[in-house]
């Protein structure tokens, strides 16, 4: 057997005999016979001068690299070893320490906090619902009968049978209605659901912030009074506002709100659709068909419901032009925002 075979050979049998050691008084004895001045490559090496300058280069790099293998798999072997015995890693407290990163909200929860903060301040409760909705929930008992052609203006992404994702939170209020007597005074924040086209404006998911308020005498001018103020809290004192007649089913009158474009100064820009004013909520008096269904005397008592688009908001506020920024998870942009 030549001295190349005999390098093969000593590697093979190192690393078998490795593998099977397990205290760390065993494994400096393994080094010692090994990588040692008296060990077994010492003894091979010897054998070196008989050989020719080729043979020797060829020899000696083989060697040197079974020598520097062997000492760090002994190194691996040995913190195993120590790891074991301590219950922990042990660390080499010489490296430079890793840099540490303060996490924050994303901005859509940054928005929707301070959105319900200010409700909240107002009087409004807080109640939650599922996210996959029945069919009465999210549209009949809100006045949407099965023909009504306003559902097509919410299509949505049915689960099974008469079960579908919820295109708004307006069914919250009804199940609040249902278990509760008036006055109640309610605000529910959540993910929503719409099968639409994804463009800089609108997005298949969204969150939705709806608050709805039931008691006797509550008049249009309530509902009015309560959206300017909390429009003048989160835009600021100088925002423009402006009132549209609008149509939804479970509220009448209705009304659509806008804002002066943030963004442009109400010049009009792509986010505007360059008209300079930007729809921010839909609001209106609660129909009586909706008191009817949950048994409130219509004629005893009166109420107003609005809802607003989270990721709407945050895009004004924020003076941001496309909502898909909001959904990219692009850490240079979400890290903006604190």
């Amino acid at each position: 057997m030549d001295i190349l075979d005999q390098l093969g050979q000593l590697e093979q049998d190192a690393q078998r005999e490795l593998k099977e050691l397990s205290s760390l008084e065993a494994l400096e004895k393994f080094r010692v016979r090994y990588l040692g001045k008296k060990g077994e490559l010492t003894a091979i090496l010897r054998g070196l001068k008989s050989l020719s300058t080729d043979q020797k280069r060829q020899v000696g790099g083989q060697a040197n690299k079974f020598k520097a293998d062997l000492e760090f798999r002994i190194n691996e072997k040995r913190e195993e070893l120590l790891a074991g015995a301590t219950g922990e890693v042990r660390l080499d407290h010489t490296l430079p320490g890793r840099p540490y990163h303060h996490g924050h909200q994303h901005l859509i929860t940054l928005v929707m906090d301070q959105i319900v903060g200010i409700f909240q301040r107002m009087g409004f409760e807080i109640a939650d619902g599922p996210d996959i909705e029945t069919d009465y929930y999210n549209f009949e008992a809100l006045n949407f009968p099965p023909d009504h052609p306003a559902r097509d203006e919410q299509d949505t992404f049915y689960v099974e049978n008469d079960r579908l994702l919820r295109t708004h939170t307006s069914g919250v209020q009804i199940r609040e209605f249902e278990i509760r007597t008036p006055p109640v005074k309610i605000i529910a924040p959540g993910r929503v659901f719409r099968n639409e086209a994804v463009n800089s404006r609108s997005f298949c998911v969204f969150h939705q912030v709806e608050g709805f308020y039931v008691d006797t005498n509550v008049s249009f001018a309530d509902l009015k009074g309560a959206l300017e103020a909390f429009c003048y809290e989160f835009f600021g004192e100088g925002i423009k506002l402006r009132y549209r007649p609008s149509f939804f089913p479970f509220t009448e009158p209705s009304a659509e709100i806008d804002v002066h474009c943030i963004l442009c100064g109400g010049k009009g820009c792509s986010l505007c659709k360059y008209e300079g004013w930007l729809e921010i909520l839909g609001a209106g008096m609660i129909d009586p068909n909706v008191l009817d269904a949950v048994k409130y005397d219509n004629e005893k008592y009166s109420g107003y419901a609005f809802g607003m688009g989270v990721e709407r908001m945050a895009l004004l506020k924020y003076q941001v032009n496309d909502i898909r920024l909001l959904y990219e998870n692009d850490i240079k942009f979400i890290s903006q925002f604190r």
